[in-house]
């Protein structure tokens, strides 16, 4: 499970903080994620993939 690929939407930005939404999980709450650990780039919509402890965006 630590080595799966796990992919995210950017729901909303707030502050220092993103909220993301696990993709093909509608019931979850969003999760809440210091930006300092996502890429700077990142914007509402922008598509994340979670992998090896590290966020990035996907292609």
């Amino acid at each position: 499970m630590l080595l799966d690929k796990i992919y995210y939407t950017v729901e909303s930005l707030d502050g220092d903080y993103a909220y993301l939404k696990k993709e093909g999980d509608g019931q979850e709450e969003p999760k809440c994620v210091a930006r300092a650990l996502l890429p700077a780039e990142i914007m509402e919509g922008s598509r994340l993939v979670y992998e090896m402890m590290e966020y990035s965006i996907c292609g």
